[in-house]
């Protein structure tokens, strides 16, 4: 197995493909059955990628062997904090370490730029998410944003780069 991680712009064809199939499966848990396409096309009017294109945002893209399999963003509102949004695997390519990486390369992104923060909102159904990020030292804290579609809100304090 080949895994790559590669930074692209929210309108590359991969990713939008992945933002749908996202969408896609977040709209079908929430209403408990499949989704349908004007409800997927409905979220992507709501929820814009548009702001995870650099300077404001990075959006990365997981292949496994040339397959585009994962997605992850994150934002940079400008107060010393990142914004986690759109981590989402494909079924097939769950279990595989495709999320991890993802988020690897993104809070040393954040890291990078001097975050104190990644934070991010969520939904307690999306329970492996839910999983995966207190398993990577998220904290549960105060809700910091009035989405309707959120119950859970979760933050990351980065620690300080070493310096050697």
């Amino acid at each position: 197995m080949t895994m790559e991680i590669l930074t692209v712009r929210p309108d590359d064809a991969e990713a939008v493909a992945l933002i749908r199939d996202y969408l896609s499966d977040v709209v079908a848990r929430w209403w408990g059955r499949p989704a349908e396409a004007h409800e997927v096309d409905r979220a992507v009017r709501e929820e814009p990628a548009d702001g995870l294109r650099e300077p404001a945002g990075i959006l990365l893209i997981g292949r496994i062997d040339g397959a585009a399999v994962g997605m992850a963003g994150l934002r940079f509102p400008g107060d010393g904090t990142a914004e986690l949004t759109k981590v989402f695997a494909r079924p097939s390519a769950r279990g595989r370490g495709v999320a991890s990486a993802l988020l690897d390369r993104l809070e040393a992104e954040a890291r990078a730029r001097g975050m104190r923060e990644v934070r991010l909102e969520t939904r307690s159904d999306l329970v492996e998410a839910c999983r995966m990020y207190e398993r990577r030292g998220y904290e549960p804290v105060a809700p910091f944003s009035d989405s309707p579609y959120c119950d859970r809100w979760y933050a990351l304090r980065m620690l300080p780069v070493p310096v050697v």
